[in-house]
């Protein structure tokens, strides 16, 4: 695994004492960041490390925020990614851009990261496809703002697919004002549309909107015609995997991934965050094999 250039530091020498962690969010039943983690845990021999669920009710956070604080870290997920900002000391440079953390660290400090990006990142070299290319988004929420920044700045020629009339058209001119400022490489064309009427050719296709998640795996974010449009297709959902969208996709010949990749991938960087440890890219893809399966 490349490490993070924002990172740095090893393994060695280091004093593995009884280490707790765990993923906050609501609700949580169907999430197997606990197998994910407990794998790397096991693979690296971290015996006295352990990670646990934590979840609260949005009526509870502020109560339940500072007991989770005492943990050595822990994920964040939705709906938290926002809103635990406010509990935390400082935000790594990351956390900054995005403006959300899905990773906290505590220690002297407590920091908020964003490992999702590159989570992301690694999805989309697996994958095989580039940014630095012709894109549609679907979808512009959180996961999908920091989609639109990467992809810009590789120098994308960027459409961000939305419904009309929405909370989505605000979200969708907000990133392009931010996106002109953090660089000129790429090019945003905000496609005003309900997602039915997309005509023109993509090289890739990233859907960050929740449309065939668990329980609605029968639904997708586009109808299939418009899979013939496009070269590769992302999906940021993982449960369940593989998703709708990737299953039709692969059905006319496009090469799509769900994901659990992303999802591993975050979590191995939150791991060198909190641990200084590195994972393989061997014992990685096996994991990510492994995790289809919890599902």
């Amino acid at each position: 695994m490349k490490i993070n250039p924002l990172l740095s530091g090893g393994s060695a020498g280091k004093d593995y004492r009884m280490m707790k962690y765990g993923l906050l969010g609501y609700p949580l039943e169907h999430s197997i960041s606990p197998f994910i983690h407990r794998r790397i845990f096991e693979l690296m021999g971290l015996d006295h490390c352990e990670y646990a669920l934590y979840e609260v009710k949005p009526d509870m956070l502020s109560h339940e925020a500072e007991r989770i604080k005492e943990l050595q870290g822990f994920n964040v997920t939705i709906p938290y990614k926002v809103q635990i900002i406010p509990f935390l000391d400082e935000l790594d440079e990351s956390a900054k851009r995005y403006g959300a953390v899905n990773c906290v660290k505590s220690s002297d400090s407590i920091i908020g990261y964003n490992t999702d990006v590159y989570g992301f990142l690694k999805s989309v070299e697996l994958l095989g496809a580039s940014l630095e290319s012709k894109i549609l988004l679907l979808g512009c929420g959180g996961v999908g703002r920091m989609m639109a920044i990467e992809a810009a700045i590789a120098g994308a020629e960027l459409t961000i697919a939305i419904r009309h009339d929405s909370e989505e058209e605000k979200a969708a001119g907000k990133i392009s004002a931010e996106i002109r400022e953090l660089s000129d490489k790429g090019s945003v064309r905000i496609t005003y549309s309900d997602r039915l009427n997309i005509t023109n050719q993509y090289d890739l296709m990233l859907n960050a909107t929740p449309v065939g998640m668990y329980p609605n795996p029968e639904e997708m974010p586009v109808v299939s015609d418009i899979l013939g449009k496009v070269k590769y297709v992302f999906d940021a959902v993982y449960n369940p995997s593989p998703t709708k969208l990737v299953t039709e996709a692969q059905k006319r010949g496009v090469k799509a991934i769900d994901g659990i990749p992303m999802l591993v991938y975050q979590a191995a960087l939150a791991e060198q965050i909190w641990n200084d440890i590195y994972v393989s890219e061997d014992d990685l893809a096996e994991i990510i094999k492994e995790a289809k399966w919890q599902l």
